[in-house]
């Protein structure tokens, strides 16, 4: 709970005045902010191997604390052996103190645990505010065990705002303590 507060305080006393002051906000509820953070593990293993949806999404509830979703396929493709209905990933949507504990573990602990890292890439947004970051392996957490699992999976995070701007989202997660390289 120390860590949910740590980014919530930092984001009230630093980097609203930050922002407002450089964007030039008339008003504290135009200061763009976190909205949510959506993290997904996409499995396209599962179609052969069954077991790969359970172990994502224990692995997904041990990194975020919550219950992941697991998605399912819209349509039928064959080429992929894919019928629709058939699970092929899992997701879970962070919000409130549960999104800024995330955050604050994602910036603090599980990013400066990359090997050679040197800080996200800067160009990742979408044109709207927000922010999707790749993972390789979910052993960046501490909470996954490493002789528990059975297979290293990537994972993508959203980071979505209410920054109208890429660069008020870019100057925002900045402020917040995201490491974009130079």
């Amino acid at each position: 709970m120390v860590a949910m507060a740590r980014v919530r305080d930092r984001y009230r006393e630093d980097v609203v005045p930050a922002l407002t002051s450089e964007f030039g906000y008339k008003n504290i509820y135009q200061v763009p902010k976190l909205e949510k953070i959506v993290i997904n593990i996409g499995l396209g293993e599962s179609i052969q191997n069954g077991r790969a949806v359970d172990a994502a999404v224990n692995d997904l509830a041990l990194i975020t604390g919550q219950k992941p979703v697991v998605t399912k396929a819209k349509k039928s493709i064959a080429a992929f052996k894919l019928r629709e209905g058939m699970p092929i990933g899992a997701k879970v949507t962070l919000r409130g103190d549960r999104m800024y504990e995330f955050y604050d573990r994602l910036t603090a602990v599980g990013l400066p645990r990359i090997r050679d890292f040197r800080g996200v890439t800067p160009n990742a947004f979408d044109g709207r505010g927000n922010y999707t970051l790749g993972l390789r392996e979910q052993l960046l957490f501490p909470e996954i065990d490493y002789d528990r699992i059975d297979k290293v999976r990537g994972l993508e995070i959203s980071f979505v705002t209410t920054a109208r701007t890429d660069e008020e989202a870019r100057r925002l997660l900045a402020l917040l303590g995201m490491p974009f390289a130079k």
